[in-house]
């Protein structure tokens, strides 16, 4: 009982502080009417101050002062008894003249509260005024000792006070050290300002001397020749160079001239001789910030180009341009797009300050000293760096993270420990009020309008706001995985908005994989621009599983010509053969074409995996092997990250990550090897990992009405006659190659029939049952039938379609093949 009454205790008294602490937080009218209140006041102050000088005032009105009850007393200070009192009380018993600092201090304290400007600012200048209004204060007391209205009561009794322990040598020594203290730091005088002041002074006086040296009546062109010479006789080195003459006014800027001629034996003079009237650009001097415990980053806001600067790049493509045939071709423009955020992102310095404090507590609580904490906002999530006193364990700190979480009241704490390159612990905190980031502003900004790359994607924005670009074509290949709902759909948009903004439908292919069915078909209005596709299919989009397997095995066809060309060409990848071609290094008639960049989009890997299993793992496995020098890159999106989906084989060929929010650490340790995507708060929260570092990016959002807009401007426009077609694909037992020959049918061929015919299902293993055969027989069998007519082709999993009903339509078959 004992303990819970100090418990309870101690809960009252932290309660009573944090009321006090709270009562002292000023509202925005309080702080108005306060800040008007001091700068009237100080107003009041500087005309009693005045007054209190004009005219010797301070004598007429010093008896009155100690009479302030009767009212028949009359003063002379322009503010009445009440300026009277309070100038006789600051400025002759204070600090004398000294106390107009105090004017403009309580001033300057008024319009910093009024117009809620930073209160960092305002410490300094409190405390450097303060040690003004002393160092004045005293001074004016040693030297004005017969004037006690000058240096104030204080600064008389300070000087005396002084004088009796260091005497009038010590303290004159100690009120010019604290003058020059005021000046260096203060008023930032530097040795090298006062020895420029000098030196300018300095010329001054010679270009002074010089003149009254000069005749009066001189021509300009004898005053040229003046100043040449003396140029000559100060320079021997500059013998030989001759000025180019002119008519205008010039002064020369020797210091600038000597270390021209030390350092070059050619000289051109026309850089120095500067006119008189020069701009000169003075020198930004960087403000010095006093070491601060908690220091709050704001990344700067990047340019915006409202042009795309793809356009430009339509022709430039050497001697041979694989875009001539839609050279008419215009890059979708920005205006599509649509901008969701009002702006930059908003600093809440009250939500900062108050989870700094919160996580300094919790550290605290577990006797984890902070020697510093910075914090980086970013669109979402706003990172707290933190730099812990020496001999504090990492993982201490990492153990922490459901206690900072509670502390916080947030979803989605992240603890990076280290963060990699810095020596520094991160604690990546949601923000209350998080930033949608548009796809407008990401594909607007320089760093992807500008971006030298060969595929570029625009993911979003990182912590430090700055637009998170990457290189396909680098990755290689693109795994992306979240659980329903957090993204991933938008990211692929995103992934193929940024591509057609960059990049020429001669140069950049899709094969799209829809098993939704309802995703990526907004991208059929582009199938002639940019869709890839099997010949003789109504769709370019895929939708069907059973179709997946033959475009996949296609394409591995595909990848095997290219690197047929590639070999024939002396190449080592697609940019150098496309070089070589357009170069006309390649005869067109041998084969050879430009190879634009194929990409595989994959939007429910899983539910392929359920229905086809290996047929499809095998083929994908393939391509990321061996594709990427040829220019095919995957893109595959997963809504469930396990280990019999995304299976081992495939992982080892898809370095590049993208983990959007999951509902538990093994899906995020299946996905990046590392946990971290189940502490994400959602809604476009992502982690792209291509390695060993894991980026937190807050994905780009792009509506449908917005990719609406873009395919319905590019389909709009000239196309090819038809979607780009990737090789016919025949599997291995499609009957094409099969024995057509009736008389070298199995003995078995029309009993297998009749077999088939009675169970409609074509299948070698219900042959294998029926007729007890082996399973090569009952292969051959079915490949028979299918040649026949009998049974449907190959459907990778499912059992074949039987084309004949009953044994009556059978019998009447064979009668007919008979005929």
């Amino acid at each position: 009982m004992a303990k819970t009454t100090k418990k309870e205790t101690t809960d009252k008294k932290n309660e009573s502080k944090t009321d006090t602490k709270r009562s002292w937080n000023l509202s925005k009218q309080q702080k108005f009417v306060l800040g008007c209140l001091l700068v009237l006041f100080s107003i009041a102050l500087l005309v009693a101050f005045i007054s209190f000088y004009v005219n010797g005032q301070w004598q007429t009105d010093q008896s009155a002062v100690s009479q302030l009850d009767d009212r028949s007393e009359e003063v002379q200070n322009w503010l009445g008894k009440f300026g009277a009192y309070l100038a006789d009380l600051i400025v002759y018993r204070g600090f004398g003249l000294a106390s107009f600092i105090v004017v403009r201090l309580l001033f300057l304290t008024g319009l910093f509260l009024a117009l809620e400007m930073s209160t960092k600012r305002l410490k300094s200048i409190w405390f450097w005024d303060l040690f003004a209004i002393i160092i004045v204060s005293v001074l004016f007391g040693f030297f004005a000792t017969s004037a006690p209205e000058l240096g104030g009561t204080i600064g008389y009794e300070l000087n005396l006070f002084l004088q009796d322990y260091i005497g009038k040598t010590g303290t004159l020594l100690t009120l010019l050290f604290g003058l020059i203290v005021y000046l260096i730091f203060k008023i930032k005088v530097s040795p090298e300002k006062i020895q420029s002041y000098f030196d300018s002074t300095k010329n001054e006086l010679k270009s002074e001397l010089n003149s009254i040296k000069k005749p009066q009546q001189q021509d300009p062109e004898s005053a040229y020749n003046l100043e040449e010479f003396a140029i000559e006789e100060e320079y021997p080195e500059l013998d030989n160079i001759h000025l180019k003459k002119d008519d205008t006014k010039f002064e020369i800027n020797k210091e600038a001239l000597k270390p021209t001629i030390t350092n070059s034996s050619e000289i051109d003079l026309n850089p120095i001789l500067k006119p008189v009237e020069m701009n000169i650009n003075p020198v930004t001097e960087v403000p010095v910030h006093h070491n601060e415990e908690f220091v709050i980053e704001k990344a700067e806001e990047e340019d915006i180009i409202e042009e795309n600067l793809a356009s430009r790049l339509v022709a430039d493509f050497g001697l041979f341009d694989p875009t001539l045939d839609l050279s008419n071709y215009k890059f979708p423009t920005i205006d599509l797009l649509k901008e969701y955020s009002t702006g930059g992102i908003t600093i809440n310095q009250e939500e900062l300050e108050e989870n700094k404090n919160k996580i300094v507590d919790t550290l605290r609580n577990y006797k984890i000293e902070i020697a510093q904490i910075k914090a980086t906002v970013g669109p979402s999530v706003t990172l707290y760096e933190i730099v812990p006193e020496a001999g504090i364990r990492i993982s201490k700190i990492k153990s922490l993270e459901d206690d900072i979480a509670l502390s916080l009241s947030a979803l989605g704490i992240r603890i990076i420990a280290p963060i990699p390159g810095k020596g520094t612990i991160g604690i990546e905190v949601p923000n209350k009020t998080p930033t949608m980031v548009s796809m407008k502003s990401v594909i607007g900004s320089a760093k992807f309008q500008e971006a030298e790359m060969e595929l570029p994607i625009a993911l979003g924005k990182t912590i430090s706001n700055e637009t998170f670009v990457v290189d396909l074509a680098k990755m290689p290949h693109l795994l992306m995985a979240g659980a329903t709902g957090q993204g991933k759909s938008v990211g692929l948009n995103a992934v193929l908005t940024s591509l057609l903004y960059k990049k020429h439908p001669a140069e950049v292919k899709f094969v799209l994989v829809d098993p939704k069915k309802v995703e990526l078909t907004l991208f059929n209005k582009i199938e002639r621009h940019y869709l890839a596709k099997l010949p003789d299919t109504e769709d370019a989009i895929i939708t069907d599983n059973a179709k997946v397997v033959n475009t996949l095995n296609s394409l591995c066809t595909e990848m095997d010509n290219r690197y047929s060309l590639l070999k024939d060409a002396m190449v080592r990848n697609i940019k150098e053969y496309n070089e070589k071609f357009k170069s006309r290094k390649l005869n067109p008639e041998a084969g050879h074409r430009f190879l634009p960049y194929i990409v595989l989009v994959v939007d429910e890997f899983a539910d392929l995996i359920m229905t086809a299993g290996k047929e499809v793992e095998i083929p994908i496995a393939r391509l990321a092997q061996l594709a990427r020098a040829i220019g095919i890159h995957l893109i595959i999106a997963t809504q469930r990250p396990s280990v019999n989906v995304i299976t081992g084989l495939i992982k080892a060929n898809f370095p590049a990550r993208i983990a959007f929010r999951v509902t538990s650490k093994i899906d995020s340790r299946t996905i990046l090897d590392t946990q971290g995507a189940d502490q994400l708060i959602g809604r476009g929260d992502l982690l792209y990992s291509n390695g060993n570092d894991v980026i937190r990016v807050q994905c780009a959002f792009i509506d449908t009405p917005e990719v609406e807009k873009i395919t319905d401007f590019i389909g709009s426009q000239k196309a090819y006659a038809t979607a780009y077609l990737l090789p016919e694909f025949v599997g291995e037992e499609t009957g094409i190659n099969l024995d057509m020959d009736i008389s070298e049918r199995d003995t078995l061929f029309r009993e297998a029939a009749e077999i088939i015919v009675n169970a409609q299902q074509g299948s070698a293993s219900l042959l294998q049952r029926k007729l007890k055969l082996g399973y090569n027989r009952a292969g051959r069998l079915i490949d028979q039938l299918e040649a026949a007519g009998i049974v449907g082709p190959f459907e990778g999993s499912k059992a074949r379609n039987v084309n004949i009903l009953d044994l009556s339509a059978l019998d009447q078959f064979f009668n007919n093949e008979q005929n």
